[in-house]
């Protein structure tokens, strides 16, 4: 018996095209004491792949060694087991990677099985943690503040937006279409939404916020930001998340002068959630909560099957994605 895997075949020069991946054929393992097998269910892709499947080993993260399985998170449930901890029958979340099967011996955080996947990798999981620490860690909103977010209808903005609002921030999506920013603002509650490509956006955007900008969490870069930087108010705060507008050019672009940093006194953090993996469960038990209480909404795009992963991910860096985007297995 035998499962796939898809390997990182070689770095991505700027779009990952298929030829990046080779899909192997691996033997089903036997387990040794200690060890559990998982059968992934569901699989996470998040633009933060397109940083791992680089070279550049200054980063955050090491990167994807070409040779191994590319890197994701997903949730699964053990079939077979030599751990006390984990028997057959527990579901579990974790990095797995782009795998059908997956031997751990630790490393993998049991999750109820009454709370779909879907859910559990839309809020609980990577998108949900980061936006939670990223809005209250960095940005530390207060009630009567103005927050805007970029990427707003996608798996972190929209947790953002949906969290500030419970603190009573008045918050402002900006999204790449009209469709999207119906969503933020007639299922999700905020108060504006914004499409950047409008040819008067920074008008729509001076006329969304009439009290200035407080709170800026960036998860885009390109068009929108220097707009939105211009607009902050003196001692404002700047969550630094993603620059998923960069990530498939071949240059970066420019950001914008630093001068307004010292006219408004601003603080701007950029932050990635390795560093804080020890606050994963305490961030996961707050959103669960909030969740199951009915105070936070997602929507997934799910892809169907192993392959479709390979196409799939380009789906972040085009904004056809509508909501996370999940490999149902």
């Amino acid at each position: 018996m035998s499962y796939n895997a898809i390997l990182l075949k070689k770095r991505p020069e700027i779009r990952i095209t298929p030829d990046v991946f080779e899909k192997v054929s691996q033997p089903m393992p036997s387990l040794a004491d200690g060890e559990f097998l998982v059968k992934q269910t569901h699989m996470s892709l998040d633009p933060a792949m397109r940083g791992w499947m680089s070279a550049d080993k200054d980063s955050y993260i090491p990167p994807v060694e070409l040779g191994e399985v590319m890197r994701s998170s997903g949730i699964g449930d053990v079939v077979e087991s030599r751990h006390p901890d984990f028997p057959v029958g527990t579901r579990v979340m974790g990095m797995m990677g782009w795998t059908e099967y997956f031997v751990a011996r630790g490393g993998l955080s049991p999750v109820p099985t009454t709370v779909p996947q879907e859910a559990l990798l839309s809020v609980v999981a990577l998108p949900g943690v980061t936006a939670y620490h990223g809005l209250y860690e960095v940005l530390k909103p207060q009630a009567g503040q103005t927050l805007v977010v970029t990427g707003a209808a996608g798996s972190v903005g929209s947790m953002v937006g949906q969290l500030a609002k419970l603190e009573g921030v008045t918050v402002i999506g900006v999204a790449g279409s009209e469709e999207k920013c119906r969503w933020l603002t007639e299922t999700l509650g905020f108060d504006a939404a914004l499409n950047y490509h409008d040819e008067n956006f920074a008008e729509q955007l001076a006329a969304a916020t009439p009290k200035g900008i407080d709170l800026f969490f960036e998860n885009t870069g390109g068009a929108a930001q220097a707009a939105i930087y211009h607009r902050m108010n003196a001692h404002g705060r700047v969550a630094v998340c993603g620059m998923i507008a960069d990530y498939n050019t071949a240059t970066p672009q420019p950001g914008p002068n630093w001068m307004n940093i010292v006219r408004k006194r601003l603080m701007i953090q950029g932050f990635t959630m390795p560093d804080h993996y020890h606050r994963f469960a305490e961030y996961g038990q707050k959103l669960a909560e909030l969740l199951m209480g009915g105070k936070l909404k997602y929507r997934a795009h799910t892809l169907h099957g192993l392959d479709s992963a390979i196409d799939g991910i380009n789906l972040l860096f085009t904004g056809e994605n509508k909501g996370k985007l999940i490999v149902e297995l």
